[in-house]
Formats: structure tokens, C-alpha cells, sequence
């Protein structure tokens, strides 16, 4: 794959510093010297250490990434969003791990992504997880097509530009629910369970802000967007406030409207193109058991 850039600076700087302004680690550098790409200024080979002037033009080629060996293949069609030479954004269903575990290796997202790349025979063919959801959440899941995408947003990921919205279907104490509101509550461990988590003052700041779409008892639609990144955040937060999410039982989520996993859906993707710098918005809609709910009268 190959990378193209003006050098536009009057004064003189070395490929290294100009390659590092443009997002490009030191880590891919060596794995660009070392496992056979390259670098051309004015489509000359050159190294990093080269000084570059106004005007010059500077590739990179960097070399295909093959496949994880030991990642295995399941072959069950997945649901496209999007698809360019760098970026994929899938609808995952609910039930469908994002990545393998030591004890389920296969059946994942991650597993039906390598295969789908296989049929597709990509040249890159390692997978590059952005954006996870849980086993039981539905909706959309970002992977990068090779590492430079990856590390590109990553930064996105880490400067918090990259907006992540979701729906859940709510129950409980829904007259104290506002038609807007933020839930800012530390989250932490529950030492009673190895994955249960709660909110308690000792935890880390969390912040979940909601919008009411629709109520009708004895359930709500509400439209999330979360300000912070804590392990089951939306579910503990809106637990915390008398209203947990249908389905959810380890939260306290009624068992009895129709929905036997959490209803929570990844509806939105909001980023900048890594490389065209384009701004990007994906819509999914309801997953169909959370939908049936959702537009019942």
C-alpha cells in the first residue's frame, strides 16, 4: 500500500520528523525498513535520514500485514455498512462475540471478518478492531483494513473524536426520567462478581447523557451518547437510576416484555476519514427484536 506527500516547508527537515507529522510511528517505520517496504522522495529510494526541500514528494510503500495464523476462519456472511481500501463498518447482531476469548476462539466478529477477507483475497488480511461491543449488544463495529488506519484512529479514539451513539430500551422508575438528561456517576468493580460493575464514590468519573424518544409503560426508547468509556457504563448508569435495560439480568432488566438479552443497540458512528479527512456519519437501525418492542402500540 502507498502513501503519497508534498513537502511544503521552506526550510529543510528530514523524512523521519516529516514522516512522524503525518502520523506515521516509529514502530511502522521499522516494520517499513524491515519487512520490505519503502521510501522514495521524487520517486528516488531514500532512508530517513534524507533532507528534504519545498516541493519534494514523499512515498511510502508499506508492506501487506498476511493474515493471523492462528485466528480461525468462520464463514458466516457478514452485514457490510461500509467499505473502503482502509476502513469497514459491520452490523454485528446481538449474541456474536467482538473478539475471540481462550475458551470461545471462534464464532466472533473477529473470526467472520478474516473470512470474509480471505474470499476477498485482501492483501492485508490482519484484523484491526477500532470500535468493540459486547457479546449481547447489536450494531455498528469499526475495523481498520491495515495497521496505519488502526493508529490513525487511535488517535481519533484517544482525542475522543470519534462519536459513538446508541438506543436502549429502559424499564423501571420512568416518571423520574427526563426528556434530557446526563448521568455522571463514578463507576467501579463489584467485588462480588468478576464482571459486575457499579457505581460507587471510589470508582472512576463516567458520564452517560440520554434523550427520551419514546415512553410508553411500561417501557422507554432512549438515544445515548456516551462522554466517557467505562465497562458497562450504560448499563450500570441507567440501573443506578431505577430504570435498567430490558433484558439485562445481571443489572436488574425485566425479563418478561420480549427481549432475553440487554437492549442496547450501537446506532451511530460519527469520525474523520483517517485519510481523506472527509467527515463521516453511519445510521443503523434497530436490531428487529429491539425494534418489535420499540413500535408496538
Amino acid at each position: 500500500m502507498k502513501f503519497t506527500y508534498q513537502y511544503t516547508k521552506t526550510e529543510p527537515q528530514l523524512v523521519k520528523y516529516f514522516l512522524k507529522e503525518q502520523g506515521i510511528s516509529k514502530g511502522l517505520l521499522a516494520k517499513i525498513k524491515f519487512q520490505g517496504g519503502n521510501i522514495f522522495v521524487n520517486q528516488e529510494e531514500q532512508n530517513v535520514l534524507f533532507s528534504l526541500k519545498q516541493h519534494d514528494r514523499v512515498t511510502i510503500v508499506i508492506p501487506d500485514e498476511g493474515e493471523h495464523e492462528t485466528l480461525l476462519l468462520d464463514e458466516t456472511p457478514i452485514e457490510i455498512v461500509f467499505e473502503d481500501e482502509h476502513l469497514l463498518i459491520v452490523n454485528k447482531p446481538a449474541g456474536v462475540s467482538s473478539i475471540p476469548a481462550q475458551y470461545h476462539p471462534n464464532g466472533t466478529m473477529a473470526n467472520r471478518v478474516k473470512a470474509y477477507y480471505r474470499r476477498q483475497q485482501y492483501p492485508n488480511q490482519v484484523i484491526h478492531v477500532v470500535t468493540r461491543l459486547d457479546r449481547d449488544t447489536s450494531g455498528l463495529m469499526l475495523f481498520a483494513k491495515h495497521g496505519f488506519a488502526h493508529a490513525k484512529m487511535d488517535v481519533q479514539l484517544r482525542e475522543k473524536k470519534v462519536i459513538k451513539k446508541y438506543q436502549a430500551l429502559i424499564a423501571g422508575e420512568l416518571s423520574n426520567l427526563a426528556d434530557h438528561g446526563e448521568i455522571d456517576q463514578p463507576i467501579a468493580r463489584d467485588l462480588t462478581s468478576l464482571l459486575k460493575r457499579k457505581v460507587s464514590p471510589e470508582g472512576k468519573p463516567a458520564r452517560t447523557e440520554y434523550w427520551l424518544l419514546r415512553r410508553k409503560s411500561p417501557w422507554a426508547l432512549v438515544d445515548i451518547q456516551l462522554h466517557t468509556g467505562r465497562t458497562h457504563q450504560i448499563r450500570v448508569h441507567f440501573s443506578a437510576i431505577g430504570c435498567p435495560l430490558l433484558g439485562d439480568e445481571m443489572y436488574g432488566g425485566r425479563m418478561d416484555l420480549g427481549i432475553d438479552r440487554q437492549a442496547l443497540h450501537c446506532c451511530q458512528l460519527q469520525f474523520q476519514h483517517p485519510f481523506t479527512q472527509e467527515n463521516m456519519a453511519f445510521d443503523c437501525p434497530l436490531a428487529q427484536d429491539m425494534a418489535t418492542v420499540a413500535t408496538s402500540n
